[in-house]
């Protein structure tokens, strides 16, 4: 299209079952907010709508699990989650939730204008069901192998693991999540909408029409999709949450989420624009309107197939001109997940790391997993801070304002004659608004902020090699006529970091006193002005702008991995089933006297035997035990212990050993001794 008249932004809505982590910051909403950020320094009609998932299957788990309502369960999250959004600055003109009257309404109106044209086929069909429960199993009520990788903990609506949506028939041995029972088949009416019928559509709109502009990983699944040969897809669920069917016929029937959900977008666009004054249809209906989805790889299918075929059923709505799905953030190696706490929570983050929202969004731009899946490490988060936020950023700030202060009283000085030097560096300045651009447009975020951080490079490289702190001892001419460009570039960098550094932004025009110039600065006037800061103009004092980040903070954030990880071994640890039932006779035949270690050395060549000699109170004997690699020699001289005496020896690396250890495994997989901490108790003692 040609240059768009206004720019409706939508963000994927997160599902009101927990708080927000890093992997939703990253692969939907600092993108989205730097995109939208961009458009609105650059002086278009912009809004960006968000809002809050709360149908589905997810939300109602939850609910059974802690025994409250899900309204209980999608009240708390929305509050969270909205507030940790409003934290981070991310600009939503409106952000909304699905259990909004507005949504209810506008959802049920969207179903019912497709089911009054035709659009949508009734079909009764055996779907899955559990009879004890007496309930049918949607979506992640139920669990199994995927069709398509073998992953045995695929949801009936999605497999996590790689992404593949299906039907929850299509699970191989599926389960019920409720009860855990083998689910039977049960005949249930539902509403569905035909894909098959828009392919056409699709392949022309998509195959042909977005080869070129649409990021690689969003056509490539696209096109598998659509090469596979699409089918009829349910949009309603036998479910006792979520919005009614607005049916005859439908009763104990809800509109399938994911029907719903992105109908959110309109509701919410709606709900604004009842707010502001405004028309929301020019923002869904006009083909001047450009509409773009940011979400993760695992909403391309609803977003690129699913809704456009519903859009272009109901015949009105304009189509996305561009989805560009981000692929996933892990964590220290490991893939994120709530259910295991592998995740760094944004209002922990906070507690942690207060007023450094910016550095969270830096590193996260910085590594985002725009092509590939990408790796978030503490390490990386420490250097990005350190190496470029606080070496590179902020140390050019902080010394343009300090030397501006010490020479000036913080007044820019009157420049007198230009260099070459100095003339290459304000016509680089000019240049970068198009080059960060250019990024951004092409949904390049990472790639644009490190062109933002160069800018700061070249005010680095520029300052260093002009050395004011030299040249006013020998010409103060010279010296005011570095301090000025020097500035320039400074005050380009407040008004292009917006988009990237929000909170930094702000806080860098406070101190060059933006809000005293006579025009407001914007990104086409670092572009296009001569002058960013006049001569004259009073800036105020210098504040630190970034701090660095210790080795210790950073060891603290592993370590709270460190412990989630242990504490999902120790919840997912299986404790051994009883053995086979023994007689007291056979019991009996067992002699075991309580010892003490008295010497203990490692067997060479050996990772896990030590070789003990050990009072049994009727001898002293030799045990050989595998406890190696949890203690050491020095440790267990001296420890009471358990021991089974009437074990047959047996020869380990030539070592004859008379007798066994009695020890335990903790959940966490330490060993520990089986001893007697009675004081009184003697060597030699059975135990009965």
């Amino acid at each position: 299209m040609n240059k768009p008249k206004r720019y409706t932004i939508t963000t994927a809505l997160p599902y009101t079952n927990g708080p927000i982590h890093i992997g939703h910051l990253a692969g939907v909403y600092v993108p989205a907010d730097i995109y939208a950020r961009y458009l609105r320094l650059t002086g278009n009609d912009v809004i960006l709508i968000g809002g809050s998932d709360e149908h589905g299957v997810p939300i109602t788990i939850k609910a059974k699990n802690e025994g409250v309502s899900p309204q209980d369960i999608v009240d708390k999250y929305h509050a969270i989650i909205k507030k940790s959004f409003e934290d981070f600055g991310i600009t939503f003109d409106n952000y909304s939730r699905t259990s909004a009257p507005i949504h209810h309404e506008t959802a049920s109106e969207f179903f019912t204008t497709l089911n009054d044209k035709g659009e949508f086929i009734e079909e009764t069909s055996e779907q899955l069901y559990d009879a004890e429960a007496n309930q049918f199993l949607a979506d992640r009520f139920v669990i199994g192998t995927c069709p398509k990788c073998g992953n045995e903990e695929s949801y009936g609506d999605q497999c996590e693991n790689c992404g593949t949506s299906h039907n929850a028939t299509d699970l191989i041995n599926p389960k019920s999540a409720i009860t855990g029972n083998v689910p039977t088949l049960k005949q249930t009416k539902h509403w569905f909408l035909p894909l098959d019928k828009h392919e056409a559509f699709l392949k022309e709109w998509i195959l042909e029409g977005h080869k070129k502009d649409w990021k690689p990983n969003v056509y490539g699944q696209c096109k598998s999709w659509i090469d596979d040969g699409l089918r009829p897809r349910a949009v309603t669920r036998d479910l006792d949450w979520g919005i009614p069917v607005p049916a005859e016929g439908s009763e104990g029937k809800v509109l399938y989420v994911w029907f719903d959900a992105p109908i959110g977008y309109i509701s919410s666009t709606k709900e604004w624009a009842a707010r502001e004054g405004k028309d929301w249809e020019l923002y869904w209906k006009d083909k001047d309107t450009k509409l773009v989805h940011f979400i993760g790889k695992d909403n391309i299918v609803f977003h690129c197939i699913i809704f456009p075929s519903m859009l272009k059923a109901e015949g009105s709505y304009i189509l996305p001109e561009n989805v560009p799905a981000n692929e996933f953030l892990n964590l220290e190696g490991n893939k994120l997940s709530t259910s295991k706490n592998w995740a760094v929570w944004l209002p922990d983050y906070l507690e942690d790391f207060p007023g450094q929202q910016d550095v969270l969004r830096y590193a996260l731009n910085s590594n985002a997993p725009e092509t590939k899946d990408n790796d978030f490490t503490w390490k990386d988060f420490q250097a990005r801070n350190n190496n470029e936020l606080v070496a590179i950023f902020g140390n050019f700030i902080n010394r343009v304002v300090v030397l501006t202060n010490k020479y000036y009283d913080g007044i820019v000085p009157e420049p007198s004659e230009f260099l070459q030097v100095d003339e290459d560096t304000l016509a680089a300045i000019k240049a970068y608004p198009d080059v960060i651009a250019s990024s951004i447009e092409r949904y390049r975020f990472r790639e644009a902020g490190q062109e933002l951080m160069n800018l700061a490079r070249l005010g680095n490289k520029y300052l260093a090699d002009a050395e004011p702190w030299k040249v006013i001892k020998v010409d103060e001419a010279r010296t005011k006529t570095i301090m000025y460009v020097a500035l320039q570039i400074s005050s380009a960098l407040a008004t292009l970091s917006e988009p990237f550094l929000p909170f930094t932004s702000a806080k860098l025009k406070g101190i060059l006193c933006h809000s005293a110039l006579d025009v407001e600065s914007t990104w086409n006037e670092v572009s296009s002005k001569n002058i960013l800061l006049p001569a004259n103009h009073h800036i105020g004092k210098a504040e630190l702008l970034f701090s660095k980040v210790e080795d210790e903070t950073i060891q603290k954030q592993l370590d709270k991995l460190e412990a989630s990880k242990k504490a999902n071994e120790a919840a997912n640890k299986v404790t051994e089933p009883q053995k086979d039932t023994i007689t007291f006779e056979d019991f009996t035949k067992l002699d075991i006297r309580v010892g003490t270690i008295l010497e203990a050395e490692k067997m060479p060549k050996t990772k896990k035997l030590l070789v003990l000699k050990v009072d049994t109170g009727i001898d002293v004997r030799t045990i050989v035990s595998g406890i190696a690699e949890s203690f050491t020699p020095e440790e267990v001289v001296g420890k009471r212990v358990t021991v089974l005496v009437n074990l047959a020896p047996r020869a380990l690396r030539g070592v004859e050993s008379q007798g066994m250890i009695l020890m335990t495994e903790t959940p966490e997989g330490k060993l520990v001794f089986v001893n007697p901490d009675d004081a009184s108790v003697g060597n030699g003692l059975q135990v009965n």
